[in-house]
This record gives C-alpha cells, structure tokens and sequence, in this order.
C-alpha cells in the first residue's frame, strides 16, 4: 500500500493524484481519503498483485542465473556466444516432480542428467528433485566436494601406506583441490617409475609428479626427505587399474627423461655463468632487463643491511643477491618455473657455493603464496625485502601501480609479503627509509610523491595483516597513525593496545583517553601557533606549575619505542593533576600572553602519545 500527504482538498492536487493512480494501476474513483494519528489526511489506494506458481516463476529467472555464474577463466564453444568454463551439454531443471523448462546456451532444461560416459546408461532420468543425489550416488558419483576430498585422501593415503610409504600434508593443499574438481567419480591406481630417476632432485620429480601429472608422490613413511619410485593418481569412473597406470607410466617416464637431460645440461655451466642470460628477460620497459633487477637489488641489500642493524649479513646478502635470479636462466626453471629458487640454492650447493648463501638464494623467492614458509636467515631477509622494495617503488613510478580492477605485476602480493618477512623476523626498519633506498637505485626519476605512495600502499596493506589477526581496526588505525612506518613496532604495539582496550573501563588505557582528551579537545580547532613556547614565569596557580612539573617528569621517561604498557603507566601521575588544572585555570582568559602560554601548554600536552598511538582513533576519546 503506497500513502501521499493530502493535506489539501484533492481538488487542489489533481496531478498527484493522478500520477499516483497511475503508478498504482488504480481508478481515481477507488481511492480513499483517511487521516493518521496525528490528523495528517492521505489517500489511500488498496492494489492486489495475483502469485504466480513458484515452477512459472522459477523458469523465467534461472536464464538470468545462470547467465550471471562468472570464472577467472571461461570460453565459448559453437555459433553461441555464451561463456561459461567448459562447453555446457544439458541442463537439469527440476522443482519437486516438475520440470522448469528453462533455455541457455542453446538448451532446453529437461528432468534428465549426464552421468559417467562409460556407464550402461549414461543419461539417467531425475523423477524428482529430492532424489537427485540419490539417484547420482546410485551411478557412483560423489556430489559433494568436500565428501569427495575427504574419501580422496583417505583412499589415497590408504593406497600409500600399502606401498610402504605416505603422502606428504603438503599434498592437501592445492593437488587436493585440483583433483577433487577434476573427478566427480574418484578411482585409486598406483603406478612407479624407474628407481634410476632418484638421482634427480627430489624437488624436479616432486614438481613433474604435482604439477604437470597431478600425482600424489611417495615419501618413506619414516622420512618425508626420502622419496619413493611410486605414486598415486585419481581416474575418473571405473576404469582397469593395470592399464591405466601403465599409460600414467610411461607419461611421467618422459617428463622425468626430458628434465633429467634439462638437469644435465645446466650442470654444464657454473650458475653464475647463468647470470648474463637475464639480459635477454624484459622485466619491465622502464626498468630494464631482470639483470637490472638483480643489479639494483645487490646495491639495495648493504644499505638495507644498515637501516636494519643486520651490518654482519652484508656480504653474504650481497653475495646472495648476486647470483639470486641466476636460475631463471637455467633450462630447468625455464621449464618448470615454480622451481625458481629451489634450483638457485640446489645448483650453487653442487658448484661449491657456501651453503649460508645458497639458503639465501631460495629465500630470496619467499614467500611465494599465502602460508608459504618466510624466509630466516639474515641474508635471506634483507635479499627478500630488497627484491620486494625494488619492485614497488620502481613499477609505480614507471606507473605500473596497481588499479581497482589490475595488479599486473602482483604487487600487493609484494607488499604482503615484505610485511610478513618483517614481522615473522620482528626486523625493525622504517618503509620511508627502505623506499627512499629503493628509490635510489631506480634508473628512473622517483618524486617526493611517488615514494609516499609506495609508503602509503604498504601501509595499507599493514592495516588489513594486523585487522586479520583480530585486532580492532580503530586500534590498529590509531597505531598505524603514529607507528605505521614501523611494521614490527606496529603489530607489537597494535596486540598492546588490544589488550589494554579490552581490560574494561577501569582500566589505564581508558583513564590516559580520560585525562588527555581533555586538553586535545581544547587546542582542536584553534590556531595554536607552533613556535609559541611555554614561559613558567606566566603561571599563576599552582594547578599550572604542578601539571608542568609532572608533564615535565613524563617527557624525561618518554621514549620512541617503548610498549602501550610503560606508556600507560607513565601517563597515571598526569590524571589528579590534569583533572586539578582544568577545575580552577580558565584557559581563554582575556590576557592574551596568558592565554597563549596555556594553548601552548596544552598543545604541548596533547602531543604526548605522539609517535606511540593516537589516542582520538579510539572511541570515547
């Protein structure tokens, strides 16, 4: 029922009334005329929408829906222009025992579905809805995903201990995922390969096994360290075990034969030899070859070594950053790229290099996803942190920032991943220190504004870290505002903050809100000249000098890194005294000196949780 005011005769708003009517679908003649509780007059029009059967209106919304189902991915197949992920071949359209003959994709929906093709029948009709799943299960197919990870990794790990041997946790991750997708009816066959090919890395047979076979592999149920000649794939459907794993066999036998003879041929060259190859990879065009890259990176890592009070790791860092993009070059990698790293440290270990370094080369690609491993050692950090920094504060000022809708050159991830390295290390250091050090090696001018943007990025980043660690965001907003050039200072004063915030209403970070608030509240909004200064002598009560004196007792305990809690505790003896000050002292008073060595004081007062937290974040403040 839609009510317009009619406070006037209606035959003074016949416009609005005859829209109203309109809008409604009404006859003016059916309209009444009532008035409210208050006496406010409206016209009333009473409209009846007739339902429709759920089945019609279903079948008229499902187009639209199944339009709207979007991937990362999709293609499309025949005349149509439909997009979807894969070519679709029939739709199932069913409420209760009544088909919803729905069009898409140049089909009609009917009440019967696709089961496996090599079944006696593979179109089963569906009588109804509520026996859908059944009538799946009776043909061997396992609807839901996470019913079928679960019988998948049970199934797979049971087929593994038979052989004498585990699946790694690892394997639960991503491979879970993709095999789980790629199989709707999960059957178990075992297949191996040639002991000889252990000689290879374990991470290359590893990767070919994981990523181009999708096979679980076998590790010795004593030691993830020794892998075993065997492996575990998931087929579709019933299918003969012998045959298929004599197919899966010979596959992988290939892909091992072809990296053993990519393995073969870079242990040819020393790794450092490797290093020239980078000239011929772009990274970016104002940014030159990842040569370039690796260049500016060795230069950043000693300066960095200094900012982060890690001096005694420079020489292995700069070693490290030398050769730490040198395995891209190498046949392997170019093959199988997610092993850049893996190969650096793998092949500088068989050519002599120390080993300190070799681990820095690996850990100069961490972390490489969400929940990887981060990197440890000294030199590993500052190589990390100086891949990272080199391509923020280069490619935003080649203009290469990330947009709403693109982050070409992934880096939020960077940015992510640089505040994880420093935090898991608890590595001090300051983001406008460490981007103007960057900025320094850049081949291309970066402005005052273009560094501030990188800061602020990172910063933005921090926020959503310590948020997903449970922290308030008005907490971490009022850290951020005066820590957020350090990360670990941040995040350790964030969790502080916490604490104190939930302690309760009696607790000293609400009295320090209490009692600096006050003063801040005073001086916002004024003009309150900086380079005013106090004057003792301008004190006429002893409300004025007793505050000062314990203002000038808390300046001398007043440090720049020390925690929410000695902050708080230093702040008590300010409560009595400031509570004292604004009971008996007028601070607009009409002698303007006075005046203006109070607005001074209070500036001054106000600015104690400078470069600790700001209070005015917090709510109550």
């Amino acid at each position: 029922m839609e009510q317009i005011p009619a406070a006037l005769p209606l035959r003074l708003m016949p416009k609005a009334l005859e829209g109203f009517c309109k809008k409604n679908g009404v006859d003016p003649s059916s309209v009444t005329l009532e008035a409210d509780a208050k006496g406010v007059e409206y016209v009333y029009a009473v409209t009846k929408d007739d339902g429709k059967a759920a089945g019609e209106v279903l079948t008229a919304e499902l187009p639209a829906l199944a339009a709207s189902i979007t991937f990362k991915k999709s293609m499309r197949w025949g005349a149509g222009d439909t997009a979807f992920s894969r070519p679709v071949r029939s739709l199932l359209a069913l409420h209760g025992s009544a088909v919803l003959p729905f069009s898409f994709a140049g089909l009609t929906a009917t009440s019967y579905t696709h089961v496996l093709r090599n079944s006696a029948t593979p179109e089963v009709a569906v009588p109804s809805a509520a026996v859908y799943c059944s009538v799946l299960q009776a043909n061997q197919i396992q609807l839901g995903l996470q019913e079928r990870k679960s019988a998948i990794w049970e199934a797979v790990q049971k087929e593994a201990r038979s052989l004498g041997g585990e699946v790694p946790d690892s394997c639960k991750g991503d491979l879970l995922d993709e095999v789980s997708n790629l199989v709707e009816s999960p059957t178990i066959v075992a297949g191996s390969f040639d002991p000889s090919f252990l000689v290879l890395p374990r991470d290359v047979l590893v990767m070919v096994m994981r990523k181009h076979q999708r096979y679980f592999p076998l590790f010795a149920a004593d030691s993830e360290e020794q892998l075993l000649p065997n492996f575990v794939t998931v087929a579709n459907g019933p299918v003969d075990p012998p045959t298929v794993a004599a197919g899966n066999e010979a596959v992988l036998r290939a892909r091992f034969e072809d990296a053993a003879f990519f393995y073969k041929e870079d242990l040819k060259q020393p790794l450092e030899d490797f290093r020239p190859k980078l000239k011929g990879t772009m990274f970016q065009k104002d940014l030159g070859s990842l040569f370039d890259k690796t260049e500016r990176v060795e230069k950043l890592v000693a300066t960095l070594a200094s900012a982060t009070g890690m001096e005694s790791a420079t020489a292995t860092a700069v070693a490290a950053a030398h050769l730490s993009k040198a395995d891209l070059a190498t046949s392997t990698v170019m093959e199988m790229t997610a092993l850049a790293g893996i190969m650096g440290r793998h092949y500088a270990l068989m050519q002599g290099v120390d080993p300190v370094v070799a681990e820095a080369v690996f850990e100069s690609v961490l972390p490489r996803q969400a929940g990887d491993i981060l990197p440890s050692s000294p030199a590993g950090i500052l190589v990390a942190v100086a891949e990272r920094l080199d391509s923020l504060v280069g490619l935003f000022a080649a203009g290469c920032a990330p947009t709403a809708s693109a982050d070409q050159f992934a880096l939020r991830r960077a940015a992510v991943g640089l505040i994880q390295i420093l935090l898991a290390n608890k590595v001090s250091l300051s983001l406008k220190t460490a981007v103007s050090l960057a900025a320094k090696e850049q081949p291309l001018a970066v402005s005052a504004e273009v560094e501030s943007s990188v800061v602020e990025f990172i910063k933005t980043r921090l926020e959503q870290v310590i948020v997903d660690q449970g922290v308030p965001l008005e907490a971490v907003r009022a850290v951020l505002a005066e820590r957020g050039d350090n990360p670990s200072l941040a995040v350790l004063t964030a969790e502080e903050l916490k604490v104190e915030w939930e302690a309760g209403e009696d607790s000293s970070l609400r009295r320090a809100i209490a009692a600096l608030g006050r003063p801040t509240r005073i001086v916002r909004g004024k003009e309150v000249d900086p380079a005013w200064t106090v004057d003792e002598a301008l004190f006429d009560c002893d409300e004025e000098k007793n505050l000062y004196t314990a203002y000038k007792q808390l300046q001398t305990t007043l440090s720049p890194s020390m925690s929410m809690a000695e902050f708080l505790a230093a702040c008590e003896p300010l409560a009595a005294p400031i509570d004292a000050f604004f009971e008996k002292v007028f601070v607009m008073c009409e002698d303007e000196a006075v005046r203006k060595n109070r607005l001074a004081f209070l500036r001054d007062l106000a600015a104690v949780p400078s470069g600790i937290v700001d209070l005015s974040q917090l709510p109550g403040f």
